[in-house]
């Protein structure tokens, strides 16, 4: 089948016999068992990253039929053997490094910059027991050395979309698996394992829900790759919720739909931008693709849109509070459209040479009429050229010359 249908059936399969048509929500925390025997052997297997015998489900945190559904789904969507979800897009970065340092007993992991905050965080930070090399997409093969257990690119890049060539890096990898955030992208528009890729991860928050109402992370990957997964989500209880796993199971749907009529508003947006003044770039994959990668990595440019102000933070900071249709949130992929800036918000834990500038401004563009979004948006920058007095006044923060560092650390 091809993607529209894969994604209204996939994850599926097993409705008809069980004779119901819409998909139904298991929220058993525990599960009878037949036989001690049986719970006894679902249980070990299951622990130890397997998956359940029949009848013997044992305990939710070990698994659950709802979000196996939508494992499946999501799988199939990304042409992978396997998914396994989290309770997260964080926790399932959290569970890869993990796996990846449990299974190869070594604690080296090579990045590249930019990429989402939190991750730079997770990873910056040395929280799991990991020593990190940041470095530049041509950089990767210089960076990996005998010890380096992981290699972890994202493309688009979060938040100003810097695309990275997925088959590059792989082989600048050379037998270190490489995990790609497909988050901007989607199943839609790019599958990372086709271009020789490890794991596909989605922080399934975003686009995959597509409706602001569920947290959730996937990662897709062949079944040796998932059986590490799932060891290290029963041990730490990372898995996704089942209400969680039905809503985003739902939104998978309706994806392929969403992500291209939301493509097709940002590209009306990226014609706009280019024409105002107060924009010294717009950033979007369609506008610097040297290496042709939108059209055969990826099959278009996303709804993904980003610039920079002349002005900067103060800018920046009126235009946020100026828009009345964009909603001024963090996050993005759903039918609503935001607006965010990520120095202050997503990226404010990175470290300061490399945040984004201050004058860079973040859009996901949602299922709005486009002509109202340009009309919010020309009003907005109207409104960041000069502070009035029914602007908010500009908060008082700046880019801080210190990465923050969690508790504890």
């Amino acid at each position: 089948m091809r993607l529209d249908s894969l994604a209204v059936h996939s994850g599926r399969d097993d409705l008809t016999a069980l004779g119901v048509h819409a998909l139904p929500l298991d929220l058993s925390s525990t599960n009878p068992l037949p036989d001690l025997d049986t719970g006894g052997e679902s249980y070990e297997s299951m622990a130890t990253g397997g998956h359940p015998t029949e009848g013997g489900h044992v305990y939710q945190r070990l698994w659950n039929p709802t979000v196996a559904r939508f494992e499946t789904a999501l799988a199939t969507l990304e042409h992978a053997e396997s998914a396994v979800a989290f309770a997260s897009g964080m926790a399932a970065m959290s569970a890869a490094v993990l796996s990846r340092t449990m299974l190869s007993g070594k604690r080296h992991v090579v990045a590249v910059r930019p990429m989402y905050g939190g991750s730079d965080h997770l990873l910056s930070t040395g929280l799991l027991g990991t020593e990190v090399t940041w470095c530049t997409e041509a950089e990767i093969a210089a960076s990996v050395r005998p010890d380096t257990a992981l290699v972890v690119v994202e493309t688009p890049a979060n938040p100003t979309l810097e695309l990275l060539d997925i088959r590059a890096a792989e082989a600048a990898a050379g037998d270190v698996p490489v995990l790609v955030d497909n988050t901007f992208a989607t199943p839609v528009l790019q599958n990372p394992l086709d271009h020789g890729a490890a794991m596909a991860l989605h922080s399934a928050t975003k686009y995959l829900g597509g409706h602001g109402d569920v947290v959730g992370g996937v990662i897709a990957c062949d079944e040796e790759t998932a059986n590490g997964l799932r060891q290290v989500r029963a041990v730490t209880g990372g898995i996704l919720h089942p209400l969680g796993a039905y809503l985003l199971h739902r939104g998978l749907a309706t994806l392929p739909l969403r992500v291209r009529a939301q493509q097709d508003g940002a590209h009306r947006l990226v014609e706009f931008l280019q024409g105002r003044d107060e924009v010294a770039t717009v950033h979007h994959p369609g506008l610097d693709d040297p290496r042709g990668l939108v059209g055969t990595q990826m099959r278009g440019s996303g709804a993904m849109v980003a610039i920079t102000l002349h002005d900067g933070y103060d800018a920046a900071a009126r235009l946020t509070s100026a828009v009345r249709l964009f909603t001024h949130a963090v996050s993005l992929g759903g039918v609503d459209s935001l607006v965010q800036h990520p120095a202050a918000l997503t990226h404010r834990p990175v470290a300061p040479h490399a945040r984004p500038g201050a004058g860079v401004v973040r859009f996901s563009v949602g299922l709005e009429d486009p002509l109202d979004l340009l009309d919010d948006l020309a009003a907005a920058l109207d409104a960041s050229r000069v502070a009035t007095p029914a602007t908010p006044p500009v908060a008082q923060w700046r880019p801080s010359t210190q990465a923050p560092q969690p508790a504890g650390v």
